[in-house]
């Protein structure tokens, strides 16, 4: 059995109630949306201060980890962890919220930079790579001028969680492919709006 394009998903958002409703979360959505379909649960992993699971598709091993170091620390649970497994950088696939995509958008990228996102932009820091894959969950931006950071750290209103949450499912959807390396059918798919 060939390993699998994607070893490592890892989900970003901050920890705590106070943060699980808002913009800067949508990675951990994802997370959640594939515990859904997958049936795997999270346990809290105190060595790589993250909450980490896994399943299997199509007999290969999917691990999953959602960090709780807070979204601009998120190299100190993604970068140890995915050492301690032997995976690769381009072997992951990391899930975060992008201020540059409408609502209700998804994007898969294969590489480049972080974009100002910090929570890449530290995962990249740390492990001295840029070839991780991205999966970009668009969450809108607050407009000229306006600071971003009350805006991801807050609650979108309800119709903005709907087509959010609906990307996800597409995303999702996609997954198959994502892990199996064909990611100009998953880019195909996902970038058809």
């Amino acid at each position: 059995m060939p390993a699998p394009a994607i070893g490592l998903i890892a989900g970003l958002g901050n920890p705590g109630r106070q943060y699980a409703e808002t913009r800067h979360n949508a990675g951990f959505w994802f997370i959640q949306a594939l515990q859904q379909s997958f049936g795997f649960t999270l346990q809290e992993d105190s060595r790589y201060k993250a909450l980490t699971g896994g399943f299997r598709l199509d007999g290969a091993t999917i691990r999953v980890i959602a960090p709780q170091t807070f979204m601009n620390l998120s190299g100190d649970s993604v970068v140890p962890y995915a050492r301690f497994f032997r995976i690769p950088t381009e072997q992951v696939l990391v899930a975060y919220d992008e201020l540059d995509l409408p609502p209700g958008t998804i994007r898969l990228k294969l590489q480049g930079g972080h974009g100002g996102h910090r929570g890449l932009g530290d995962i990249m820091q740390k492990s001295g790579a840029r070839d991780m894959k991205r999966l970009r969950i668009g969450i809108g931006h607050p407009g000229p001028g306006s600071e971003a950071s009350p805006y991801v750290l807050s609650r979108p209103p309800a119709d903005d969680r709907i087509v959010i949450l609906a990307a996800i499912d597409r995303a999702v959807s996609a997954l198959p492919d994502i892990l199996q390396g064909d990611f100009p059918r998953a880019m195909n798919f996902l970038h058809t709006d």
